[in-house]
């Protein structure tokens, strides 16, 4: 809800839920102690995913898929405003930290060959969020999985090694 509506209020949220206003705010202060929770979860399904990708050890077209598979799962699951999330010190952090894991697997996958060297790094951590996120919402009909078919085919076809 808050993925469509940004500015949602407590009372809507709590209707869409099925409950009272009061069963939210007995859990969550305020909204923005709602919007912290919410955000920590995010960070954490995305931690979880970068982990079982296993980025570092897995065979890095492997490892590719399963990291987009994964965050696709995140991004349906937990469609929130992710500019929003910077704001929080912590969170920041980790998601910076997220970040650099990312940057280095690309960084290998450009050392084994499976991306090209002529393009810049930064483009290709540019691109492959942008086309989780395309994937996430453009292609609700598909899959998980299917939908990550499409983002590394994608992603591969224009920056895959020779």
């Amino acid at each position: 809800m808050l993925a469509a509506d940004p500015g949602a209020s407590i009372a809507a949220i709590a209707a869409e839920a099925g409950v009272d206003r009061r069963t939210v705010y007995r859990r969550f202060a305020s909204r923005e102690e709602l919007l912290a929770a919410i955000y920590e979860a995010r960070v954490e399904a995305v931690e979880r995913a970068v982990e079982d990708a296993r980025l570092r050890e897995a065979p890095v077209a492997v490892a590719l898929h399963r990291y987009v598979e994964g965050i696709i799962g995140v991004n349906r699951k937990w469609p929130v405003e992710l500019t929003r999330m910077k704001a929080d010190e912590t969170i920041r952090e980790r998601r910076d930290a997220l970040i650099r894991e990312v940057d280095a697997f690309l960084e290998r996958s450009t050392g084994e060959g499976l991306l090209r060297a002529d393009v810049p790094a930064a483009w290709a951590s540019s691109l492959l969020p942008q086309l989780m996120h395309l994937a996430s919402q453009q292609l609700p009909d598909l899959g998980v999985a299917q939908a990550a078919d499409m983002v590394v085919d994608t992603f591969l076809r224009g920056l895959g090694g020779r």
